[in-house]
């Protein structure tokens, strides 16, 4: 008797081992024509997977995120890597996993690969979707696998089977057909080819071997897929779209910013760039008064045996790390991280539980050795400025000081028009610091806070920071797209790893637990995602050139000038274009540069003390207003935050 347990707590009890297949088909046959994979006391595994056990099962269908990341998968490492094969047979498979609305394969080839291949490469999958073949998995001992690749002499996948553990001693192969295929993978797959949606294949990159530069550089070849082809071409839509909002283009034609080859992964700011970069810090500092953090600053240059203590050396010394050798005997680190350098400054001088809890923020510089292939604009740097921050506090003020972080960053997101915002709770990771008492008691703490806070989450599994369980709060900007931005972590462990302390009502010397915060991420990859949202049309408060001034012919010019003057003195910040061009021409330049009012001036407005202005995503409409009359519309657009009209 095999007895399986369904999500819904109902028992269905089988006589003998059952397939995944079978157990879906005993609920009713629309479920077993949508399934695509089972969970199996956690793990996923093929549809056919047998059941020989009491267990818990949920089935997945194709209507599903994982049913969705499943099919993707199959089109990389069965359909895709099979194509490759069969146009460059002398190619090597490398990797093919599913990442972000995609996939991806890597392959050796000596036959260059470009993006005008891709449709060469599409049309072989469609031909090998049309076949429609069978995927089979089978199980291989590990000389067997070694075997089986080194007669298709693909190397990679042998160096994968060798640096298994050896405990490992069977593997799991993917047949299409009657050895059409052979593939190396842990699965879930497609039972059949013909099953696999809608896909498109998108660019063409390199890559190391293992994200390792030592290693062979490698064709990657990334695509996307879809259950229909409605949703692909949506998808393919929000692409285009965005790909004409990328920070990359519209934030070097705004003259915000560039970069560099000598100077990989950091920003060149340019005034008008630091104008807006230094408006958000402001306003972040500002929030950050009225809930009473204090501000410091630590040092760039921290001896490497402060990151011992902490943990953050064996996580992140694998080159992620910048290493400084200051002497024969001294190592350093530029520092990647704020939170050990904040425990210094809360183990200056005795604290008591009344000094908690103690707020601390700072807007401090971190250096991170991103590899060059990951570099992605203001979205990935080396160089960042994090809007970091630590609570120092008791067990008991846990839940109030989680409340009031997400009744503020909610507030925030909402003064930039994010209202759509989904909460992942990120559990322990495998690697770790701290006993499993520790991490139950902060889960569990983090948990009752979020019940406080009326939140809903959903749980990313594993994916917590080495040190505690977080909260990741996941923007959708205009165009559909999520954004990682703000972070809660729960830190039980630094605290005691770094010696602070704080004397509780007993009189007794306890370790405060660390709230690490993140409000927006770095500052860089914000102002990344700002552009990108607003396509270069900022909110008025944001925009580091609220106002353009032009007059119609040369004559004119001086009144623009004192206007502008005007608008300095209230507080905002002008542009005046002097030239001796068709006021037309120079009210489109100021489009162009995204300046939210755009100000026409002529003998009428010189007499009349008026202005007429063109609003940004207004279009050719133009409204003519008293100067006083303007400050007050524009000041009062800017205390609240107010969004701009639709974009043209």
């Amino acid at each position: 008797m095999v007895n399986i347990t369904l999500p819904d707590g109902s028992v269905r009890s089988f006589d003998a081992p059952v397939t995944g297949l079978e157990l879906a088909g005993s609920i009713g046959e629309g479920l077993k024509k949508a399934a695509v994979a089972i969970t199996l006391d956690g793990t996923q595994k093929d549809i056919t997977t047998t059941i020989t056990k009491d267990s818990e099962v949920s089935i997945i269908t194709n209507s599903t995120d994982e049913g969705l990341e499943i099919m993707r998968h199959t089109v990389t490492a069965q359909v895709l890597a099979r194509a490759l094969k069969n146009l460059y047979p002398s190619a090597k498979l490398a990797i093919g996993p599913t990442i972000d609305s995609g996939f991806y394969y890597d392959i050796s080839t000596e036959e260059k690969i470009t993006t005008e291949d891709l449709d060469k490469i599409e049309a072989e999958m469609r031909k090998i979707v049309g076949e429609g073949l069978d995927i089979t998995r089978k199980e291989y001992t590990r000389d067997e696998a070694i075997k089986l690749f080194e007669s298709r002499n693909e190397p990679f996948k042998i160096e994968i089977i060798n640096d298994t553990p050896e405990s490992e001693t069977h593997f799991g192969i993917y047949e299409q057909g009657d050895g059409v295929f052979y593939d190396l993978c842990r699965g879930p797959h497609l039972t059949s080819i013909k099953k696999v949606g809608a896909f498109k294949l998108l660019s063409v990159a390199g890559a190391y071997w293992r994200g390792d530069a030592k290693n062979e550089m490698l064709t990657r070849i990334y695509g996307t897929a879809f259950k229909t082809e409605k949703e692909l071409k949506a998808y393919l839509r929000m692409m285009e779209e965005a790909e004409k909002r990328d920070h990359r283009k519209v934030g070097p034609a705004l003259d915000l910013f560039h970069f560099q080859e000598e100077a990989q992964g950091q920003v060149f700011w340019h005034d008008k760039g630091w104008k807006l970069f230094l408006t958000l810090q402001d306003y972040i500092r500002n929030k950050l008064a009225a809930h009473n953090y204090q501000e410091v600053n630590t040092p760039q240059l921290v001896d490497h045996s402060l990151y011992i203590k902490s943990g953050h050396w064996e996580k992140f010394s694998h080159g992620e790390i910048f290493e400084v050798k200051e002497s024969e005997t001294k190592l350093s680190a530029l520092k990647p991280m704020n939170c050990p350098c904040h425990v210094q400054i809360f183990n200056t001088g005795l604290k008591s539980y009344r000094d908690l809890p103690l707020r601390m923020a700072e807007f401090g510089c971190c250096m991170r050795n991103e590899s060059s292939g990951s570099l992605n604009g203001l979205l990935r740097v080396r160089s960042m400025t994090q809007d970091d921050a630590h609570i120092f506090c008791t067990p008991q003020q846990i839940e109030s000081e989680v409340v009031l972080l997400c009744e503020l960053i909610k507030d925030i997101y909402g003064d930039f028009g994010f209202n759509d915002i989904v909460v992942k709770f990120s559990d322990r990771p495998e690697m770790r610091v701290g006993s499993d008492d520790v991490w139950d008691a902060a889960e569990q703490a983090l948990k009752d806070a979020c019940d406080a806070a009326g939140l809903t989450w959903t749980l990313n599994p594993g994916e917590g920071a080495f040190y505690g369980p977080k909260l990741e709060f996941v923007l959708k900007d205009c165009i559909g797209r999520d954004w990682q931005c703000g972070t809660i972590q729960m830190d039980f462990n630094m605290p005691g790893r770094l010696g602070a302390t704080y004397i509780n009502e007993q009189g007794e010397k306890e370790h405060p637990v660390m709230i690490h915060r993140a409000l927006l991420g770095s500052l860089e990859r914000f102002t990344g995602i700002l552009i990108e949202n607003f396509a270069g049309h900022f909110p008025l408060w944001l925009a580091p050139v609220q106002i353009g001034f032009s007059g119609v012919i040369e004559k004119h010019n001086e009144h623009a000038y004192k206007l502008a003057k005007q608008f300095e003195e209230a507080g905002f910040s002008t542009f005046v274009d002097p030239r001796n061009e068709k006021i037309n021409y120079k009210i489109r330049e100021m489009a162009h540069q995204k300046i939210p009012y755009m100000a026409i001036i002529g003998d009428r407005e010189i007499e009349e003390g008026t202005v007429t202005i063109r609003r940004l995503g207004e279009g050719n409409k133009t409204t003519t207003y008293k100067v006083e009359e303007l400050i007050a519309k524009m000041q009062e657009e800017v205390v609240t935050k107010a969004l701009p009209p639709m974009a043209e």
